[in-house]
């Protein structure tokens, strides 16, 4: 049986998105190292050793089956993959992320790359704070002193200030995090297949637009100025009843919720196809609806140009869409961009997948997680 150690690792930046480096560092020692069991708090702390913008500081603890020394070639592999030189000169710089070793179990290391306990530990607010929120008993083997007394006799006058920002073990917490996210874009945009992926990924509750079940759609397509009122009537019906019914039921065994569309997308459809007088009267009722359902935390609009559209439409091969045409898609996609100029800036996310394939390309697919999860934690500190 392998046999498992407690690592705790402290975690500072202070040079660009510096939340997002702590943030991305987690992940990263989260699937190297071995998984993330307990996080602090993130203070705010000014450099240390010498003149510099102020420091992130935080500290995690892992649980591991490698070597101390094997831990520490990996957080070294991971500061140089975002960005970091550690200099060979003596004396302390900016480093966009810092990653170092505090306790290795209760083992006590001198090898002539490692020392553990971290050597001037004691002496250093920005670690001993962060440390106590996550092992405030734990004792250090040398000194014999518990984490909240290092704190109390620590001559360091530095006061580190907590900051509201969270730190997350892995892209599944983080997406939990947000409760709710919508995805959503034109049509053919490949909204639902995206939601459909994260929700089997992430266990989300998948919420879908029941679009397929309405039976004035394919008469629309044929005839728009007879059909579109009893058309958009019926969707925002439609999709007022479903949003209400499953965004209000909590699921004990998802971890999140998911929608592949937004009830808004009523009023941006009925705008585009409705007579100004039918729309007047539709906006009125919409707006009664709109106050009551739920908003998500993070709105993603995922664009398409036209051409790509109409590509997608055709290999879908739904026989009531073929129809489409050139003008339409692209009346939706101003409504889509009108509605986004009135959306908050902190909750809405364009990505633009027109070079994109992410149902059969993994990094494609990838790089729309890693996009949702910059944005998610790219918020200012």
């Amino acid at each position: 049986m392998t046999t498992k150690e407690s690592v705790y690792i402290s975690i500072g930046s202070n040079l660009g998105n510096r939340n997002n480096n702590l943030q991305q560092a987690v992940f990263l020692m989260n699937e190297q190292l071995g998984p993330v069991t307990a996080l602090s708090s993130i203070y705010n702390t000014p450099s240390w050793g010498f003149d510099g913008e102020d420091f992130l500081n935080a500290c995690i603890r892992l649980e591991t089956s490698l070597a101390a020394e094997a831990c520490l070639a990996i957080l070294l592999r991971i500061e140089k993959e975002m960005g970091r030189e550690r200099s060979k000169t003596s004396g302390y710089v900016s480093r966009s992320i810092d990653l170092d070793i505090i306790y290795y179990g209760s083992q006590v290391i001198h090898h002539e790359t490692l020392t553990v306990p971290h050597p001037r530990m004691e002496d250093r607010k920005f670690v001993l704070k962060p440390l106590a929120d996550i092992a405030p008993q734990f004792y250090h083997p040398i000194f014999n002193k518990d984490s909240r007394n290092l704190v109390q006799q620590c001559k360091d006058k530095s006061r580190p200030e907590r900051i509201k920002a969270k730190l997350y073990a892995n892209r599944t917490a983080l997406f939990t995090s947000l409760q709710f996210i919508t995805i959503e874009g034109n049509i053919g945009a490949g909204k639902t297949s995206l939601a459909t992926k994260i929700s089997e990924d992430f266990n989300a509750k998948l919420i879908l637009e029941r679009f397929a079940e309405n039976p004035f759609l394919p008469s629309f397509y044929e005839d728009q100025a007879r059909y579109a009122f009893p058309l958009e009537m019926s969707f925002l019906a439609d999709r007022y009843q479903q949003f209400m019914d499953d965004t209000n039921q909590f699921d004990l065994f998802t971890n999140f919720m998911i929608s592949d569309y937004d009830i808004f997308k009523s009023l941006i459809f009925a705008k585009v196809t409705l007579q100004k007088q039918e729309y007047e009267l539709y906006r009125k009722i919409f707006n009664f609806m709109y106050k009551e359902v739920r908003k998500p935390k993070i709105y993603v609009y995922l664009y398409q140009t036209t051409e790509r559209l109409l590509e997608q439409i055709k290999k879908r091969g739904r026989e009531y869409e073929q129809e489409i045409e050139t003008e339409y898609l692209e009346n939706i996609n101003k409504g889509y961009m009108d509605f986004l100029k009135t959306y908050p800036k902190e909750n809405q996310l364009i990505i633009d997948v027109s070079q994109l394939d992410f149902v059969s390309n993994k990094n494609d697919y990838e790089y729309i997680l890693k996009t949702i999860e910059n944005f998610a934690i790219s918020q200012p500190d």
